[in-house]
């Protein structure tokens, strides 16, 4: 019996160490955690965001909307970043991922990095840090986040639309699809105030304007619209848009919230988002709050962040962000 009761203990002490020794080897995400790697990495981030963000200031948006498209879809990995191969499909290049641009840049704050620590800083942990970054170069609140992502070696385009909300979803798609990740419906409402700054293209807001004028858009906003988007099959080699937020176009601000109360929203989500009766408290009230909707932004950013990430020894630190180690 002494023998048993023994031998239990030492099961127990055994796999108490076995999972002390995987936690040090992967602690998941933490705060600052390149601090003994490479100390300086998130300050060169965030000096590359500022510089380019001072050269080419529409790389803010760019940075906020690839966090929604990468992390949203399965994996917060970097898959985003990945060019096509002759196998597959890359999720930068479907349809989805329409307007989304500036990739590039990504490459320019990697290089960065690598000359200060090669090999060890994720482009995963570069695209969620580049957006943190972006938001406060727009003018939004700063939203510590955690870093120890590994970058992922496959892009998921085949999967794509089983996790990104499209514009015209409906607002309970769209509720469905963030709450499988952990945000909730204020979060949602906090998140779709990115809409704030950037623009939409005339090709996502054309059904909203031709054969017929949607009635639910403010006449006043409509005149402006029909401006900026006089066709109704936009000319695919011309940039035609319209700014998400006339007033304040450059800013991320609560100003989207009282847009679209007034029916200024350009997007079939936007109108929604301030009709439906799940969603309409909340924009009533980050309308007139900007700290309540920094608080749930914020809030929001950090789930979507850390969504099912590579970490410890899972997934490769990219040589460089649009291809796998690999493929070298």
């Amino acid at each position: 019996m002494v023998f048993k009761a023994l031998f239990f203990l030492a099961v127990i002490c055994f796999s108490a160490v076995l999972v002390s020794a995987e936690n040090e080897q992967d602690p998941g995400l933490v705060m600052n955690f390149y601090k003994d790697t490479c100390p300086q990495a998130e300050d060169i981030i965030r000096e590359q965001v500022r510089l380019l963000y001072k050269r080419h200031k529409n790389t803010a948006f760019s940075w906020l909307r690839n966090l929604f498209h990468d992390c949203a879809v399965e994996s917060c990995d970097a898959s985003l970043l990945l060019d096509s191969t002759r196998r597959s499909l890359s999720e930068k290049e479907t349809d989805r991922s329409f307007g989304l641009r500036n990739f590039r840049y990504i490459e320019d704050i990697k290089d960065a990095v690598e000359r200060e620590c090669p090999g060890v800083v994720s482009c995963s942990d570069i695209l969620v840090l580049s957006a943190r970054d972006g938001v406060v170069q727009l003018g939004g609140p700063y939203i510590p986040l955690k870093t120890g992502r590994r970058d992922g070696r496959k892009s998921r385009a085949d999967v794509l639309e089983q996790y990104l909300p499209d514009h015209n979803e409906s607002i309970s798609v769209v509720l469905e699809r963030f709450g499988k990740i952990g945000i909730d419906t204020p979060g949602v409402v906090a998140l779709l105030g990115a809409h704030s700054v950037g623009r939409t293209h005339c090709v996502k807001l054309v059904h909203r304007l031709y054969p017929e004028v949607d009635p639910a858009l403010n006449p006043d906003h409509v005149e402006h619209m029909l401006h900026k988007c006089p066709d109704p099959i936009p000319d695919p080699q011309a940039v035609q848009y319209v700014r998400n937020d006339r007033g304040t176009p450059m800013i991320l601000d609560n100003n989207y919230y009282r847009n679209i109360l007034d029916n200024k929203g350009l997007l079939i989500v936007d109108h929604q988002l301030a009709q439906d009766k799940r969603t309409k408290p909340y924009v009533k009230k980050m309308a007139k709050s900007q700290e309540y909707w920094h608080k749930e932004f914020s809030r929001a950013i950090t789930i979507l962040s850390e969504n099912d990430p590579l970490t410890g020894d899972k997934g490769e630190i990219r040589q460089h962000c649009n291809v796998a180690n690999k493929l070298h």
